[in-house]
């Protein structure tokens, strides 16, 4: 089974189209109105103590003051977009195209870290959650059923009640994982 990433580059990966939008705003002003429409949706989900540091960051301020009521998701982006401006080298890679050969064993393996107390792999599976369910569709039925996923269910047919042939193949190829991992 290939090595999990940590939480920090699971929410790098989540959210590196964010991030490089951000930073390409920051470094070209014709970009901002994109990015404010970025920043309100941001904003409607939830992120507002984040939003109001990126627009700081915006207007230029870099100092660790920006981080003062952030939770840890939002430390690390803001910490991503202030090093993207610094050096771009450092952006996540930008994954516009999910794997869903990688996506199924990656998702088992924090289910079955996260069902067996493993409380970083819990918290990042439950932010990963909130942002399918923000996604729709397949992803957001899929992000429904995670905490019951952590919990135990293995009904491939409740799990991926409402969901496309593709979604349920996705469902049946987590189960598939869980099954291995459990084996272990």
């Amino acid at each position: 089974m290939a090595q999990l990433p940590d939480a920090v580059e699971q929410v790098l990966r989540l959210h590196s189209p964010f991030i490089h939008a951000v930073v390409n705003a920051c470094r070209d002003r014709a970009l901002l109105p994109e990015l404010q429409n970025h920043l309100s949706a941001a904003e409607e989900a939830g992120w507002s103590r984040l939003v109001v540091a990126l627009r700081q960051v915006i207007d230029g301020r870099r100092d660790q003051s920006l981080y003062l009521g952030l939770d840890e998701e939002d430390r690390i982006l803001l910490e991503a977009i202030l090093r993207g401006i610094e050096n771009p080298a450092t952006l996540p890679p930008l994954n516009r195209q999910s794997d869903p050969a990688t996506a199924a064993p990656g998702l088992a393996a924090m289910i079955h870290a996260a069902g067996s107390g493993d409380m970083n792999a819990f918290a990042t599976l439950a932010n990963m959650a909130e942002q399918m369910m923000k996604a729709g569709g397949d992803m957001a039925r899929l992000g429904g059923v995670m905490r019951r996923l952590v919990d135990g269910e293995r009904d491939a047919d409740l799990l991926s009640r409402g969901m496309s042939a593709l979604g349920r193949d996705l469902v049946l190829s987590i189960l598939d994982e869980l099954a291995k991992l459990r084996l272990q």
